[in-house]
């Protein structure tokens, strides 16, 4: 279990970085779910991001949802964990409001995210952030060198993510045991509104500043995950469209 909580935390810390050879494009937005064709395995602008190739891989796909009609992400794992990234170059200070539906089907028994060898989540929404690396503590140093050797890319700085909790409240910051540069914020928390949807709007510049204590730098990437890797459940859960908003007037 502790080698599978390490994998996911490398992946994190590589998932901003293009995959190699060929970089994809930087995006001024989150290009939204409902502009694929239902039946879509890789939604318009999105790329795999894999954890580990030992892994089993979460199956997502576009689809007509029944209770909006609309196209949205439907994501499936048993035992399973990987996910979708699209690079983004944003500064985030212009637009620091990010909104999104997430469709819980259920929750995934034995999952706490406080504890590596079960730290499992139906739902994760990935915000992926540039910085100055000269600054952080030598471990994280590090961890950001071992990342860009192995891919031979430069790693995000920092990441902050968005989760389900079975039982942790909404505000929780949950600490990445292996590094001080991904943290987890719970946005959802128990059986509540399970198999409907529930709509989020969070301001991520303040919740960054929350969590890492310092402003943001420039948002560089945004991606989903629903895993199941530690626990082995079987989980469904529904992605909507993520749109990044200026803040009102």
């Amino acid at each position: 279990m502790r080698r599978l909580s390490l994998a996911l935390t490398a992946a994190l810390l590589l998932a901003g970085c293009a995959t190699p050879p060929a970089e994809p494009p930087e995006f001024s937005e989150v290009t939204p779910f409902s502009r694929s064709w239902a039946g879509a395995t890789l939604p318009l602008n999105w790329q795999s991001l894999v954890v580990s190739q030992a892994k089993s891989p979460t199956q997502y796909e576009t689809v007509v949802d029944p209770l909006t009609q609309r196209v949205v992400l439907r994501a499936r794992a048993k035992h399973a964990c990987t996910g979708l990234k699209q690079r983004l170059s944003i500064d985030p200070l212009t637009r620091p409001i990010i909104a999104w539906e997430w469709r819980v089907m259920q929750l995934i028994e034995g999952a706490d995210n406080t504890r590596r060898d079960t730290e499992d989540s139906p739902v994760r929404l990935l915000l992926f952030f540039d910085g100055d690396r000269t600054g952080l503590p030598l471990r994280d140093q590090v961890a950001l060198d071992l990342a860009q050797i192995s891919s031979g890319t430069m790693p995000p700085y920092a990441t902050l993510m968005y989760i389900w909790e079975n039982r942790q409240p909404v505000g929780t910051i949950i600490p990445n045991t292996y590094t001080g540069q991904v943290k987890m914020l719970v946005a959802g928390s128990g059986s509540g509104m399970l198999g409907g949807w529930k709509h989020f709007e969070r301001n991520y510049v303040d919740d960054y500043r929350l969590a890492f204590g310092q402003a943001p730098g420039r948002l560089i990437g945004v991606g989903i995950l629903t895993d199941s890797d530690n626990t082995g459940a079987a989980v469904e859960a529904f992605y909507g469209d993520i749109r990044l908003l200026s803040p009102l007037p």
